[in-house]
């Protein structure tokens, strides 16, 4: 029997590194990539990389095209490897995570959510972007759901490990428990909420939650013109709607799990109800005597 391949010591030590501080599985793979990624086009070893290596790194992939996002995450796994597993912190600052312009999301009206829960393929599809919806969920929380999770008594759903690696409860609404238990008598889940197509034992994934999302947003011929549509688009529009009912930010906040207001509070800024409602201070002047 052939041996197993072994690690080199550094990547081993960058593994352990992750794992102590709670990094996810997936998000460890992608910072071994970055790394991965940094070494080839500067031509070092793991070892040698420095903060300027970095940089030089991060350069060519701006001129590559690359967008903010997929920038920071490379600028992020390569200061944690060069600041934590090389502990070569002080010229860390050469490697920066750059500002991103927060463009406002796209809102659905709630006829063009009914519209994409009717054009799922099937049942359990149909459950789970209603669930994302009716609940604001991440399309991970949604994918990751057990059976246990669904608390009928306190009309809650428990929100195992969410983003940031905190648990939380989320609101069940009597209508989206109907739904649920609809769900659940006809496919009977043991423990995951969803299962996946290759059986019982995992959950169905966001990507695979999200290609049928996309795909019930075709069916339903919802117009993407001038709108960047997603599943995420879903919880956008949970938050905006709940805004447009008169619901306290504050509240929503709590609701979606936000560690800070001020991240929530960028749907105030999408929600036309809100804005009408705003009465200006200039209509309660006293009247305005103009000469003639």
């Amino acid at each position: 029997m052939a041996d197993a391949p072994q690690i080199h010591p550094l990547r081993q030590r960058m593994i352990e590194d992750m794992t102590l501080r709670g990094i996810n599985s997936a998000s460890q793979k992608t910072y071994l990539r970055a790394v991965r990624a940094c070494c080839t086009h500067v031509g070092r070893k793991p070892a040698e990389l420095t903060a300027e290596d970095a940089r030089a790194f991060l350069l060519h992939l701006q001129r590559q095209g690359l967008s903010i996002g997929s920038i920071n995450s490379h600028a992020t796994a390569l200061r944690f490897f060069l600041r934590v597993t090389l502990g070569a912190g002080a010229d860390i600052d050469r490697v920066p995570i750059l500002k991103e312009r927060r463009a406002l999301p796209a809102i659905l009206t709630p006829a063009e959510v009914a519209r994409i829960i009717a054009a799922a393929p099937g049942l359990k599809y149909r459950t789970a972007i209603s669930v994302t919806y009716g609940a604001g969920l991440r399309a991970s929380e949604t994918a990751c759901l057990k059976v246990s999770n669904i608390d009928s008594s306190a009309m809650t759903l428990s929100i195992e490990q969410g983003k940031g690696r905190k648990d939380r409860k989320a609101k069940l609404s009597p209508q989206l428990l109907a739904t649920l238990r609809a769900w659940w008598l006809a496919a009977r889940p043991k423990v995951w909420l969803f299962p996946s197509r290759s059986g019982v034992l995992n959950p169905i994934s966001p990507r695979q939650l999200s290609r049928q999302f996309m795909h019930a947003v075709d069916a339903a011929d919802i117009d993407k013109r001038g709108r960047r549509i997603t599943l995420h688009t879903l919880r956008h529009s949970f938050a905006t709607h709940l805004l447009d009912a008169g619901v306290d930010v504050r509240i929503i906040q709590v609701m979606l799990g936000h560690a800070k207001l001020e991240t929530t509070s960028i749907y105030t800024q999408v929600s036309p109800k809100l804005m009408q409602a705003a009465q200006s201070p200039y209509d309660s002047l006293p009247s305005i005597d103009t000469p003639p």
